[in-house]
């Protein structure tokens, strides 16, 4: 009986999980579109709504340290329960790079500057993409999959580079447009780490089944400055 609830219980937070994914997801798109017409209270939106966001983190994280303490798991049932909580964290920054692209979209308000809108949706596009089945994977511990998802990361690098090489011009070429530029530059770059962190995702998976930890891709800012937090 005792391990019949602790499995109910599991699946509880798994179930948090997944809908706090669907939340960063949505967020991330509807900030993107926000960005794309400078919708400027659907950007306050956003950020406001990110608290919902922490506060469901914060939630599963309980639950889970809930489970450590009254519990005695073992094994595979301590892989699952670290790698929910290293998960939850991952969302819960992903929401964060939501929250800084309608940030950056009042930055900029009004301004002439051109963007690079249709990559800059492509990103968004693929990394929740990537999210999304990634969460599926770790949901069903499918090895398979979580090891085939990180291959597509550099396709969102690729955007990556091309939308910063457009920014980087339009700096060159225009000045006073410096500052704006900068703002573009932190959306590009929210959307670039937003792919790498379902990397961990993937990679937090294939722990749970197999027991061992692996680096599936490093980043630079890994090896700079882990998003200069």
């Amino acid at each position: 009986m005792a391990r019949e609830i602790f499995s109910q219980k599991i699946q509880q937070i798994k179930d948090e999980i997944l809908l706090l994914g669907s939340m960063v997801e949505q967020a991330t798109l509807d900030a993107v579109k926000a960005f794309k017409h400078r919708d400027l209270e659907a950007a306050r939106n956003i950020m406001e709504e990110d608290q919902t966001i922490n506060d469901k983190r914060f939630a599963i994280e309980n639950a889970i340290m809930i489970l450590f303490a009254t519990q005695q798991p073992l094994a595979h049932d301590l892989r699952l329960l670290s790698a929910m909580l290293l998960i939850s964290n991952e969302l819960e920054r992903m929401g964060d790079y939501a929250k800084g692209i309608a940030h950056n979209a009042l930055r900029l308000g009004i301004s002439d500057i051109p963007i690079p809108i249709r990559d800059i949706e492509k990103m968004a596009e693929l990394g929740v993409s990537m999210l999304h089945r990634s969460l599926s994977a770790f949901v069903n511990e499918n090895s398979e999959l979580a090891a085939q998802i990180p291959n597509e990361d550099d396709q969102v690098d690729d955007l990556f580079n091309k939308s910063y090489r457009s920014i980087v011009n339009v700096m060159v070429s225009n000045p006073s447009m410096i500052d704006d530029a900068s703002f573009l530059l932190w959306v590009v770059h929210n959307l670039e780490r937003f792919a790498d962190r379902t990397v961990n995702i993937c990679e937090r998976t294939l722990f749970i089944v197999s027991g061992e930890m692996m680096e599936m891709d490093i980043t630079d800012d890994e090896i700079d400055d882990e998003d200069k937090e």
